[in-house]
């Protein structure tokens, strides 16, 4: 067994200590937080126990984006929406695994916040025992009926009031942030609470590590190309090159950057002259990231610009990411503007339609 601290800092505590830097606070944010990390402890068991109750494997459902789902991904999305239904702090939900807005039940009240989530991503790695994790993010509420509509949830993410992340590999780890730095915490499971191990979270300089799937290689466009071989010190000179860490999971790939530096990406590309925009989804993964990011001292951008100030126009809007040490994520745009203007007029086009038209 492990020498217990001096101090147990839990979860709990830390949220609450964070709550009374704030006199007008009512506490249901502070709930909320906790809800989540009570539900990232209940997938953390599932995950760890998948093969012996058999929750491991592929349904029979497709997701919204015609992607086959996994036990484990119907699960968590379960779990989640089941923690957080009745408890009157949410008007709405929306999850990366409906295709539509979740409301709350008629039978409960609404409250002030709107809860989006991953339940679990990286899924596609469940059945070889690769990493995964939930993502979240939280806005307030902005129309003012009883219920939640399109319009709370499509916000920019720089309007996100918190966010944060369930990181399930060999201990499971909860990152959160509610615009006051990035903490985070590690569950120890002997006594079943988060215990703050990584307090106020800086991405590490200079950055050590790029992470991009390199066997999509031929259907980047000639800046992203260009950006790669500058991260391996091929293209200019003066710099010591990245070393490439690619899991497949986006929560461990960004979350290793977080904690030794570095940078993931994820871009556009031209393969599909229509669909200009990658794979990784907005409001999902990309806004609750670039803002622990952001407040971790680093940057993400789509290519264009940063990801916090999109405003979003549909609900499963994707969007390429940049995310890491503010430099090479910078670099990556200047490369993009000297070198991919048909791709960036193709990826305007997309990415600022007018929500109003879609019928949000």
């Amino acid at each position: 067994m492990l020498p217990m601290p001096k101090t147990l800092y839990t979860i709990e505590r830390h949220i609450l200590d964070q709550e009374r830097k704030h006199p007008g606070a009512t506490g249901e944010l502070t709930r909320l937080l906790y809800d989540m990390a009570l539900a990232g402890k209940i997938i953390a068991d599932a995950t760890t126990r998948a093969g012996l109750v058999n929750i491991l494997g592929a349904t029979e459902s497709i997701n919204s984006y015609g992607e086959t789902q996994k036990k484990l991904d119907v699960f968590a999305d379960d779990i989640i929406f089941k923690m957080n239904d009745h408890t009157e702090r949410l008007c709405a939900m929306a999850s990366e695994e409906h295709e539509d807005l979740i409301d709350i039940p008629t039978s409960f009240g609404t409250g002030k916040y709107v809860l989006l989530y991953d339940p679990l991503d990286g899924s596609s790695n469940i059945d070889v025992n690769v990493a995964v994790g939930t993502i979240f993010a939280i806005h307030r509420k902005i129309t003012h009926g009883e219920r939640g509509t399109l319009t709370d949830v499509l916000q920019k993410g720089r309007s996100l009031v918190a966010a944060g992340y369930m990181f399930y590999g060999p201990s499971t780890m909860m990152i959160y942030t509610t615009g006051q730095g990035v903490h985070g915490f590690t569950l120890d499971a002997s006594i079943g609470e988060f215990i703050l191990t990584h307090p106020n979270i800086r991405i590490p300089e200079p950055p050590l590590y790029y992470s991009a799937n390199q066997g999509y290689e031929k259907y980047w466009t000639a800046g992203v190309r260009r950006f790669c071989k500058w991260l391996q010190g091929i293209d200019g000179e003066g710099h010591t090159p990245l070393s490439q860490r690619y899991i497949g999971s986006m929560i461990a790939d960004f979350h290793r950057n977080l904690i030794e530096g570095g940078v993931f990406f994820y871009p556009g590309d031209m393969k599909v002259p229509d669909k200009p925009y990658g794979k990784l989804r907005l409001l999902f993964e990309a806004q609750a990231l670039a803002f622990i990011a952001q407040q971790a001292g680093g940057y993400a951008s789509d290519g264009l610009g940063d990801i916090l100030d999109i405003q979003p126009h549909q609900l499963h809007q994707r969007v390429p990411v940049f995310i890491g040490n503010r430099a090479p994520v910078e670099m990556a745009e200047q490369f993009i503007a000297e070198c991919d203007k048909d791709w960036i007029k193709a990826y305007r086009e997309y990415r600022d339609r007018d929500p109003v038209l879609l019928g949000a």
